[in-house]
């Protein structure tokens, strides 16, 4: 691999730098005031939490790992510029003006720092949807991750809109409405798009098994995108077709699941030095459980009439949704994907083996922790328990603080040689 297509390491470290940071605030936050959090989940401070893991955490662990990703994985080189550095300072700059204008309550501020957040990030995806016209790999790939940063175009702008109606009141229909339907844009055509279409990519070398093609993989970038923008167009005009599209979206979600399956039936010999259990893989495994729990919640939060009950289903399934799944899936892949970058940026054929870069016993606490605080938490929403919520948190922000310690030893470990640097280009 040539020095223009090695993954560069500013860049994606910043981004990576970043979602640990947000991540371990929004566990700090509602670990110390759990009763903020537990109960009614549509009020500002709640809000700004869910920001700080939709796009702290999700969003920027998704635009630092494109770096790493689309040279490895995608066949799509992704050299640093000096315009990469600017969007992840717009990008950073917005995410701290949504948080802070959430948490005080000044909606205006944050309209117009998520059009900051728009700014920078448009200009990651609108680089990936350039590269993937030369990439190679198979089309059905190419169709999860292009229809993702289209879908986040939509729902970053549907989320600006939502923040001038805080302030000039002119969107029409009901507010959790529109609201449910932004955050259906953008936690399953953003987020979750992006993360099935680089699975289908990540998932293999870290079984490993054999890479899936077909149909299937076509298939369900097809209905998840026809089933989300169904989703969000029923749940704004609040029509009776929203079960009808509920169950496509989850259809296209059990075919990526099937096909998950057939990748455990397919394997493939293990590199050398490859541990028996790997964390990467544990981590998918739980995102993938709870994920199978966020579809059955949302299935029967479609059918169920609007009561305080669904409402404390609705609370429950965006945590299984949005941290037990994308959140744990995004730290299954770092897992995987740091180390992998770090053999990169290394010079010389005595470079350490990705595989023994990570502290198995930190990993394991790390595993531990999301074990048993995404069930505590979403427990404590269901319950509206503070004691659930808060002790879920602590055991999450445990995990955070000591997954950090770990990436940075990965990262410690990659500059201990001289590596071609990457210099940006105007």
């Amino acid at each position: 691999m040539t020095g223009a297509e090695r993954p560069p390491r500013l860049v994606p470290l910043l981004y990576v730098g970043t979602a640990y940071v947000s991540l371990a605030l929004a566990c700090a936050l509602a670990a110390i005031w759990p009763r903020a959090v537990a109960g009614f989940f549509y009020h500002s401070w709640m809000v700004a939490i869910v920001h700080l893991i939709t796009l702290g955490w999700i969003t920027c662990s998704i635009l630092g790992a494109i770096y790493i990703v689309g040279p490895v994985a995608l066949r799509m080189p992704m050299p640093a510029r000096r315009s990469d550095y600017v969007a992840y300072g717009f990008v950073v700059i917005g995410i701290i003006g949504m948080v802070a204008h959430f948490w005080i309550e000044e909606f205006g501020g944050m309209a117009w720092s998520a059009a900051t957040v728009t700014a920078g990030a448009f200009h990651v995806v609108s680089r990936v949807l350039t590269g993937l016209r030369r990439s190679s790999v198979p089309a059905g790939v190419k169709l999860h991750i292009g229809l993702a940063c289209v879908n986040f175009v939509a729902a970053a702008s549907a989320g600006i809109l939502l923040g001038l109606d805080k302030v000039f009141h002119f969107l029409p229909g009901f507010v959790l409405s529109n609201v449910f339907a932004h955050a259906h844009l953008a936690a399953l055509g953003w987020a979750t798009m992006m993360v099935i279409g680089v699975a289908y990519r990540l998932l293999p070398m870290a079984l490993p098994s054999k890479m899936p093609t077909g149909r299937s993989v076509c298939a369900s970038a097809i209905l998840l995108e026809s089933g989300i923008v169904g989703l969000f167009v029923t749940l704004v005009c609040q029509s009776r077709w929203t079960l009808f599209f509920a169950v496509v979206v989850a259809s296209g979600l059990m075919t990526f699941i099937g096909s998950v399956v057939w990748m455990l039936r397919s394997p493939a010999l293990k590199p050398s030095g490859a541990p028996r259990v790997d964390f990467a893989v544990l981590h998918a495994a739980g995102a993938g459980v709870s994920l199978l729990v966020a579809i059955a919640l949302g299935l029967a939060l479609v059918v169920l009439p609007p009561s305080s009950s669904s409402l404390r289903v609705a609370a429950a399934y965006g945590v299984f949704g949005l941290l037990g799944f994308l959140a744990q899936m995004v730290v299954g892949m770092e897992a995987r994907l740091l180390p992998l970058a770090a053999w990169f940026w290394v010079r010389g054929t005595d470079a350490p083996s990705p595989h023994g870069m990570r502290d198995r016993a930190l990993q394991a606490l790390v595993f531990l922790g999301w074990t048993i605080g995404v069930p505590a938490v979403g427990a404590g929403m269901f319950l509206e328990s503070p004691l659930l919520v808060g002790s879920g948190a602590w055991a999450l922000f445990a995990s955070v603080a000591i997954a950090t310690v770990d990436a940075i030893g990965v990262v410690a470990q990659s500059m201990r040689r001289p590596t071609d640097s990457i210099r940006p280009a105007a």
